[in-house]
């Protein structure tokens, strides 16, 4: 979908026929610049689409009615005003009614063998679970869930550890290789250690929780998910809190 940042084209019905010519050429050019990308005829699985209006409420919309599994969009940094910026992605993030998926169009990704969970402690995990047994069965990928711990404790008597080794024992109940590693942060952000273990795995996808309330209070997604979605060029799955759940025993 190619969105045009503009105000409603449906002023009144004497614009009407006017506005329809309007979204068609601007369907056909956009149909142009797909076939010139990819250097073929468009596959009958590709639909191109134009949308009109405030390119994040246009989106946000599109995720309600839509009816998708996911939406994918770029979160690489921008050069111009092209493009979504950081505090628009992450708005996005936090109202999409779908899960989204974050790619850096500068850091392609060519396989998916191992998939990094990180766990703040104070998220829910039920939905996420879902789409990790989803992607690590689909890839025969392994799971890595990882949590940092800022006080001084023995690691295996912390609340990450104990959240973290239930996922784990729920993600192997369901068939899925999974490991917990939790990391030790001295004088830093837990973030900064998550987005360090990331770059030394260097797995092919992060799957992160974003805060359920957030829709309703209407803040921005936190500062921990936020730094994870733009601290690292891995692509970054978002799961909010109306993500529709799945059947486990079809996967």
């Amino acid at each position: 979908m190619d969105i045009i940042r503009a105000g409603t084209l449906f002023y009144s019905s004497q614009k009407l026929k006017k506005n329809q010519e309007k979204i068609q050429n601007e369907l056909n050019k956009f149909t142009e610049f797909i076939r010139n990308s990819l250097q073929k005829e468009i596959p009958r699985e590709i639909i191109p689409r134009i949308g009109w209006g405030k390119i994040v409420n246009t989106l946000i919309a599109e995720s309600e009615r839509g009816g998708y599994e996911f939406v994918m969009i770029d979160k690489s940094e921008k050069k111009n005003a092209e493009g979504l910026t950081r505090a628009e992605v992450d708005r996005y993030v936090s109202k999409s009614y779908c899960p989204v998926l974050l790619i850096d169009k500068n850091y392609p990704v060519d396989k998916i063998d191992k998939i990094v969970i990180p766990i703040d402690i104070s998220q829910q995990t039920k939905k996420r679970l879902y789409w990790a047994t989803f992607f690590a069965k689909k890839f025969n990928a392994k799971i890595q869930i990882v949590s940092a711990l800022n006080v001084d404790i023995k690691e295996t008597k912390s609340l990450a550890h104990k959240n973290a080794e239930n996922l784990r024992r729920i993600l192997e109940e369901r068939g899925v290789n999974c490991e917990v590693q939790i990391l030790k942060v001295h004088n830093r952000e837990i973030h900064s250690a998550i987005l360090e273990y990331i770059e030394q795995e260097n797995p092919g996808l992060i799957i992160i929780r974003t805060h359920q309330e957030i829709r309703f209070s209407g803040r921005k997604i936190g500062k921990f998910v936020s730094e994870i979605i733009h601290g690292c060029k891995i692509p970054v799955f978002t799961v909010g809190g109306v993500t529709q759940n799945f059947d486990i025993n079809a996967i």
